[in-house]
């Protein structure tokens, strides 16, 4: 999948909204939290999941799928490698990612 498909599918998302954050671009459902941040330049996006969703996700590639390597990846932050995955498979996460930020209380 490249950049400019995933920000496409990304915003596909109902209430979905787009914002520069630091080095990236995140995606946050309006009011809510964010659940997907990409960077561009390294072509990977980060992934907000549930602890049990992390695991699962990470499971399917641990070359390409990984929990952030700090106190986000404990969060569930979790990185996916954009080229080295399927484009079922980001969707799926996407997804996944989406519904837990509905989930999540208003951001402030």
């Amino acid at each position: 999948m490249t950049v400019a498909s995933f920000k496409i599918l990304a915003l596909s998302f109902p209430d979905t909204i787009e914002n520069p954050h630091f080095d990236r671009t995140v995606f946050k459902i309006k009011n809510k939290k964010i659940f997907a941040s990409l960077h561009v330049e390294s072509k990977t996006v980060n992934f907000k999941f549930s602890p049990v969703d992390q695991s699962v996700f990470c499971d399917f590639n641990k070359d390409a799928v990984y929990a952030v390597p700090n106190k986000w990846g404990k969060q569930g932050w979790t990185t996916f490698e954009l080229k080295k995955l399927p484009k079922a498979f980001i969707v799926d996460a996407l997804q996944t990612a989406y519904k837990e930020a509905l989930k999540s209380k208003t951001s402030k």
